[in-house]
């Protein structure tokens, strides 16, 4: 499955519990790209909470939703899995798998209950573990000269340009990573800022992994 855009995703995988009225709610949650590597997770997650009243789970896989499931896992219907769904649509990330098992504490939760605790459950694990956007990158290389480099150095700071390397030889050689859509306006800043005394040339396209502060998500495609 190629990956044609921007997107979020979680920072790694991670494991995260709560407790809601005596229940202990251990959500797993992991990156994954194909039905069968979900199944995977799915199944060996259930495997190692056996002993669990219910090891429910979501999967979101694509860019643009393709491929979705949910279960309940014995919980009363739609009050599990979808909503672990839907709290994963919510915060816009994609091809995750995700695993909330439940041990019952003795006090019933009711319908309303349930569907708010194993949202939640998926929330705070993600916001616990950490979001990275995935984003399509050009490498762009340019020199500079060694009486310039603070001036681009503080630039490149000042705009968070993703640094690849730099290299001190007899000029400075600088790889950045940069958004198609930055490009253009980048290198007429750094021509400016080096008087037109510039040449730039391509390197690889890859997607890199910038971390995401804000817990507002979706603010961040």
């Amino acid at each position: 499955m190629a990956e044609k855009e921007n997107f979020l995703t979680i920072k790694e995988n991670g494991c995260h519990e709560i407790i809601i009225k005596k229940s202990k709610f251990i959500t797993n949650i992991a990156r994954t790209k194909t039905v069968s590597e979900a199944d995977e997770f799915i199944k060996n997650i259930s495997k190692k909470y056996r002993d669990a009243t219910h090891n429910t789970f979501a999967y979101t896989l694509g860019l643009n939703d393709d491929q979705v499931k949910a279960s309940d896992n014995g919980e009363p219907s739609g009050t599990a899995g979808i909503p672990e769904l839907k709290a994963l649509q919510l915060m816009k990330l994609k091809n995750l798998t995700v695993v909330v098992t439940r041990y019952f504490g003795g006090i019933k939760l009711g319908a309303g209950g349930l569907i708010r605790a194993y949202s939640n459950s998926v929330t705070e694990a993600v916001k616990a573990i950490g979001v990275v956007k995935r984003v399509l990158q050009q490498e762009i290389i340019f020199n500079v000269s060694y009486s310039n480099f603070d001036e681009i150095n503080h630039y490149l700071q000042k705009e968070k340009i993703f640094i690849k390397n730099i290299d001190y030889g007899v000029d400075i050689k600088i790889q950045v990573f940069l958004d198609e859509k930055q490009i253009d306006n980048f290198e007429k800043e750094i021509t400016n800022l080096l008087s037109g005394q510039v040449n730039f040339s391509t390197g690889e396209k890859r997607y890199n992994e910038i971390p995401v502060e804000s817990t507002n998500f979706h603010e961040q495609i």
